[in-house]
């Protein structure tokens, strides 16, 4: 059984439309947010890792699928866990919830990259460090 990383957020006036509704693309910030708390849950920030390991964690590609709306003033649950690894990265599933009701769920495909922008390999304390978050699935 994996772990999950938990983050809540509420919704502000600046989050919301004219009509009070959450502007589609603030979902993005909000499971960002949800993603660096997770990081420096297992004890690591972005800056720490582009100083000690001279990497950077990007999102190459997200799959988000909107479900509801949140409105005004909605106090927002989003639970993260990794679905799956290989060597230079890997993909981390994130749910928004209010309540029982799934307001967002998204698939995030995170890689580690050199300088260059070229793929590195995930280096072995920041591996160990998120593998209880790990489903079973790793792949090679």
């Amino acid at each position: 059984m994996h772990e999950n990383f938990f983050h809540k957020v509420k919704v502000y006036y600046e989050d919301t439309d004219s009509g009070g509704v959450v502007y589609y693309a603030n979902y993005l910030r909000y499971l960002e947010r949800a993603r660096t708390e997770a990081l420096f849950s297992i004890g690591y920030s972005n800056n720490k890792i582009q100083k000690e390991f001279d990497a950077l964690i990007i999102v190459k590609s997200c799959n988000i699928e909107y479900k509801k709306s949140a409105f005004l003033e909605d106090e927002l649950n989003i639970r993260s866990f990794v679905k799956s690894i290989t060597k230079t990265s890997f993909f981390m599933n994130q749910i928004i919830t209010k309540g029982d009701d799934t307001i967002v769920e998204a698939q995030v495909h995170l890689v580690f990259i050199d300088k260059n922008g070229k793929p590195i390999k995930i280096p072995d304390e920041i591996y160990l460090k998120f593998k209880p978050y790990f489903c079973d699935t790793i792949k090679t």
